[in-house]
């Protein structure tokens, strides 16, 4: 079985964003990259399965700009077989990487295709329920174990009053959690050896996709400053304060 696994590369997650002064987005500008933590978490997943003879083959995707490869070759460095690069410096909408990965996934034919549930730096939360949908694929969203047993996978999945198991007809689409492992870090011969794996570039036209965005950002601003709490001498001032905000009755 091959599997599919689309990588993002982002802010690295320990980097506080900024914005740009004219308000137009976040500042990129000499900013720490790295893969999208859920992404890096799919990946790890997808190896765990190749290693215990589920799978046969990794690909790791990408769309955007070219430095994105950095990010392929941490893929390829912590154990994908090969990548695709699809290139473009324009900001893309999940509907439009849903449809570029469906292009995709019609000529590799994935019998399994595993993305994080969602990028830290928009958190849409969509590009892996939207290429299901248009792949006609069963989901497994939000998953914290993923088993695979012959031709079906069964996904555990987070929900909010605990877990849900599901059982999917493969081929399928999963969308990773925080729960569902931990990472590897890649190894020195490994990154090395990540060079001389194959990653070949793409454009969106080479898959007939329009990425002309159908959502148009009007402005960006930072979260207001949280303001700082104040020390109440006893319960009675306290249930005073919150009856004059309504909190209490």
């Amino acid at each position: 079985m091959k599997i599919l696994v689309p990588v993002k590369r982002v802010i690295d997650y320990n980097v506080k964003p900024r914005v740009k002064a004219d308000g137009t987005g976040v500042d990129l500008a000499n900013v720490k990259m790295s893969m999208n933590p859920f992404d890096e978490i799919a990946v790890e997943e997808a190896i765990r399965l190749k290693e215990k003879g589920a799978a046969t083959e990794i690909v790791a995707v990408s769309v955007g700009p070219a430095k994105a490869q950095e990010t392929l070759r941490t893929a390829l460095a912590m154990g994908a077989d090969r990548a695709i690069l699809i290139e473009t410096d324009e900001e893309v909408e999940p509907l439009a990487v849903a449809k570029i990965l469906k292009a995709i996934a019609d000529e590799e034919q994935p019998g399994l295709v595993i993305l994080g549930k969602q990028s830290i730096s928009d958190d849409s939360n969509q590009t892996g329920q939207m290429l299901a949908a248009l792949m006609g694929r069963p989901q497994g969203t939000f998953a914290n174990t993923v088993e695979v047993d012959g031709d079906s996978v069964t996904v555990k999945r987070e929900v909010d009053g605990g877990l849900q198991t599901v059982k999917l007809s493969l081929p399928a689409i999963v969308t990773t959690d925080l729960r569902l492992n931990e990472p590897r870090y890649a190894s020195l011969p490994n990154i090395m050896k990540a060079k001389q794996k194959p990653l070949a570039n793409k454009t969106a036209a080479d898959y007939g996709v329009d990425l002309t965005p159908r959502l148009k950002t009007l402005k960006v601003e930072e979260p207001a400053v949280r303001q700082a709490g104040v020390k109440v001498a006893d319960v009675a001032e306290l249930v005073g304060k919150l009856k004059t905000l309504g909190i209490a009755d």
